[in-house]
């Protein structure tokens, strides 16, 4: 008896991923890096906390925002490609189903059968064949506003949530080293979880992710202790 044979293609989850995993980045570097460099300039652990919840709300709401106008934007811009071709499509659909045919004779599909393809399709649904074959519009990669924005907006207080943990547990002469390297660890979590949910390389992102996550904490918390020197 001969198994079925299913593909599991996870270029479905690109939209979402996407979002989700630059939400929990800019979450954890963001918020962790305030905090590093508000406890650099030796501030109180109170005043090192009230900075770390202000940078999460703060940065939740912009990142939800950003994602939305910009998705927003890449939507209007799909819509308004569909729009014209339902038009062209309406004017002159003998033109666009040679277009279409051109399409997949391009790709080598024989002349005589890229014809027959064409007018199938177009015969089923002519403005979602040419959305995905000439504009490259699918339902797998079209934008998403709202879903990205609650996604990035939830990741980013997931991953702000992070940091502000471990000032909660951490004695005030080690906060500096338990939210640095505590910050670490769960960014290098991150890229291997991104990684492995996108069915990526495990090791690259990873220290990709936590090269940068240090770098900018190094420097918020350098800049906070020129500060607080200063002070």
């Amino acid at each position: 008896m001969r198994r079925k044979h299913r593909e599991r293609h996870l270029i479905g989850r690109i939209g979402w991923l996407r979002a989700a995993v630059l939400g929990a980045n800019d979450g954890i570097i963001s918020t962790a890096s305030l905090i590093l460099g508000v406890a650099s300039a030796a501030a109180p652990q109170s005043n090192v906390l009230l900075a770390g919840v202000a940078g999460l709300v703060a940065g939740a709401m912009s990142m939800a925002a950003g994602e939305y106008v910009s998705v927003s934007s890449q939507a209007d811009t799909e819509n308004a490609e569909l729009s014209r071709e339902r038009q062209e499509l309406k004017d002159d659909p003998e033109f666009e189903k040679r277009e279409l045919t051109q399409i997949y004779v391009s790709r080598g599909v024989e002349p005589h059968l890229a014809r027959r393809v064409a007018e199938q399709l177009m015969a089923k649904d002519a403005l979602s064949a040419h959305a995905r074959d000439e504009l490259g519009i699918s339902e797998l990669t079209t934008a998403r506003p709202v879903q990205a924005a609650l996604a990035s907006a939830a990741t980013f207080s997931g991953g702000a949530a992070a940091p502000l943990a471990l000032v909660l547990v951490s004695p005030p002469r080690l906060l500096l080293p338990v939210v640095a390297i505590g910050s670490l660890v769960f960014l290098a979590l991150l890229g291997m979880l991104g990684a492995r949910t996108g069915g990526a390389d495990i090791l690259k992102p990873t220290i990709r992710v936590t090269f940068w996550g240090a770098l900018a904490m190094a420097v918020t918390a350098g800049i906070g202790a020129i500060f607080g020197t200063v002070g």
